[in-house]
């Protein structure tokens, strides 16, 4: 039961229609957060207007509303159904912009609606990209140098100060939405001017560009007795300068080392303390090496990273931030404690250039994906080789062979300026016996990464030219290649190398 005995209704809020950044992982977040509300004993409504979901379905709520998602919508459902609390934070940006809008248009408090899990104040400092500057100094965590505008004139006057390139943060959006790098003052004019169109409040964070660290992220859950544990670690193979939501994403964190992570992952339990999260958040850094590190953003609600976390770990996030939100600790359920894995997930976005021909490729800070695939393995090589082949379009072999016809300056460039190819451009460099060091250079990965791939490219050339003896068989497997390629290395039929 809540610790709060007047809530007896809670309104749940959807994320609305699929959307780049926002889709089936909010589904599967609303759907937990409803079953453990119901659990508890509360009654569920829930408002989503997106009705191709698995909240919707009349046995996850007890009354579903399919409806447009504003506040005129929801003045309506709450005059009606008379909720004592709001739940948002499993909405998407969507959820968290409409409970924004509702408490400071006085809807939740004319109505007495409790909203469950961060509070407004801990959703604007963690979304006001000025109030959470202000929050990380106060707090003594490093974060790049920056400044809030809501004009081109002052997002000028900050570039002189600081030079090019800087990267352009709208608040209160999604998947980087009106965001970007710029490199002049042309582009900082357009892009400040778009995002500041984006922004809800019309601001944006001009923000030295820390293009080139690690990317790192920590799936976060905090109750309101200040206990929280980090539910997963997991790191960007791609550097900052692309979006998370278009990088391949590996759990644990591959490159460093364990006191480094062991620091990342306390700060990252201060900072949710400090904004005061109740429920799930993510918390970005970029590292560069020990000890230096900044924080790049907190999303104090749950997102595409919790859907990822929560599949590759076991740990029900969104249930437990639905139950933390109703006053349970996670010592009462039982949660405290962070899943221990011994394996490996790699996840790989799907973007939609193979319908989409025309579109530019290129990955920045916005986000173009329109989903992902997730694979598990004993080794990240084997976890890497299982995502690509579960990608299912064009590409699903990591050494393709259409990617043989290109010349090496070509594979160069495209391993310089990120696009969906840029996985398998590289994997066909190395493979043609290109130099790691070039590699991590044009590319801006870890050496780690580099040369996990250079193992795998080297096998498979070797492969090629000397034919798989059966005493290598095994270790072709654990490597993660398919039966299907190594048929065709060893120069024989599949069924026939499965046979052997």
């Amino acid at each position: 039961m809540p610790t709060d005995a007047k809530i007896r209704k809670v309104l749940v809020v959807g994320s609305g229609p699929i959307e780049i950044g926002q889709a089936a992982e909010f589904d599967y977040a609303g759907t937990q957060a409803c079953e453990a509300l119901k659990e508890a004993g509360v009654e569920v409504v829930l408002i989503n207007s997106n009705p191709a979901t698995i909240m919707t379905d009349p046995n996850v709520a007890d009354v579903v509303y399919i409806e447009p998602l504003n506040q005129e919508t929801m003045k309506r459902i709450i005059r009606r159904e008379r909720p004592q609390a709001l739940l948002a934070s499993t909405g998407g940006q969507t959820g968290l912009n409409l409970a924004r809008e509702l408490a400071e248009g006085g809807v939740l408090a004319d109505w007495d609606v409790k909203l469950l899990g961060t509070d407004i104040d801990g959703i604007r400092r963690s979304e006001d990209r000025q109030a959470f500057r202000q929050c990380m100094l106060d707090i003594g965590e490093p974060i790049p140098m920056s400044e809030t505008v809501s004009s081109v004139a002052g997002a000028l006057q900050f570039a002189e100060r600081t030079g090019y390139p800087l990267v352009i943060r709208p608040a209160y959006t999604l998947g980087g939405a009106g965001g970007g790098m710029v490199r002049n003052e042309d582009e900082l004019r357009a892009r400040v001017a778009q995002g500041i169109g984006f922004s809800p409040i019309g601001q944006v964070l001009m923000e030295q560009s820390i293009a080139g660290m690690r990317e790192l992220e920590y799936e976060v859950i905090r109750d309101s007795s200040d206990s929280s544990v980090v539910v997963c670690d997991m790191e960007n193979m791609d550097p900052v300068g692309v979006h998370t939501g278009d990088s391949i994403v590996s759990a644990p964190v591959q490159t460093l080392s364990r006191e480094d992570n062991e620091y990342l992952k306390r700060a990252a339990q201060r900072i949710a303390s400090n904004l005061g999260v109740i429920g799930s958040c993510n918390v970005q850094f970029a590292f560069d090496s020990s000890p230096s590190y900044y924080v790049i953003e907190v999303n104090p609600r749950v997102s595409r990273s919790s859907a990822l976390a929560s599949k590759a770990t076991g740990y029900p996030i969104a249930r437990v931030a639905a139950a933390v939100s109703l006053g349970l600790t996670l010592a009462e359920l039982g949660m405290e404690q962070a899943p221990a894995i011994d394996y490996v997930v790699a996840k790989i976005p799907r973007w939609p250039f193979d319908k989409f021909t025309d579109a530019n490729r290129t990955l920045g800070t916005q986000m173009k994906a329109v989903g992902e695939v997730m694979a598990l393995g004993s080794t990240w090589q084997e976890a890497l080789q299982k995502a690509v082949r579960s990608l299912e379009g064009p590409n699903t072999q990591l050494f393709h062979g259409r990617f043989r016809q290109w010349r090496t300056d070509a594979l160069l460039k495209n391993m310089k300026e990120p696009d969906d190819q840029r996985l398998f451009t590289l994997a066909e460099y190395l493979r043609r016996g290109g130099s790691c060091h070039t590699a991590a250079e044009q590319t801006g990965m870890h050496a780690w990464f580099i040369d996990q791939l250079w193992q795998l490219a080297d096998a498979c050339s070797r492969w090629e030219s000397q034919g798989l003896r059966p005493a290598e068989v095994q270790q072709a497997k654990a490597m993660g290649f398919s039966d299907a390629s190594l048929a065709s290395l060893s120069g024989l039929e599949e069924e026939h190398f499965r046979a052997m």
